[in-house]
């Protein structure tokens, strides 16, 4: 598999992934993923990529009905 930007070879290891989203920071520090070994690019794979929409949705979620509690 090549990078799509700086055309490398890509290696399967972990990656980090952090967002700033409605209050709160979320910090996953090993998420599987491509990593290009001359330009440090990352992709995730669908499966990776589902998985934390899904801790995203499951967050907003629980923050809200914090919000609704206070």
């Amino acid at each position: 598999m090549k990078c799509m930007y700086c055309q490398g070879t890509m290696e399967r290891k972990t990656a980090p992934f952090q967002i700033n989203r409605k209050g709160y920071h979320l910090v996953l520090s090993a998420i599987p993923a491509w990593v290009c070994a001359q330009c440090g690019e990352v992709y995730f794979e669908e499966a990776e990529v589902e998985a934390i929409q899904g801790a995203l949705q499951d967050l907003d979620e629980r923050t809200e009905k914090l919000a609704l509690a206070a």
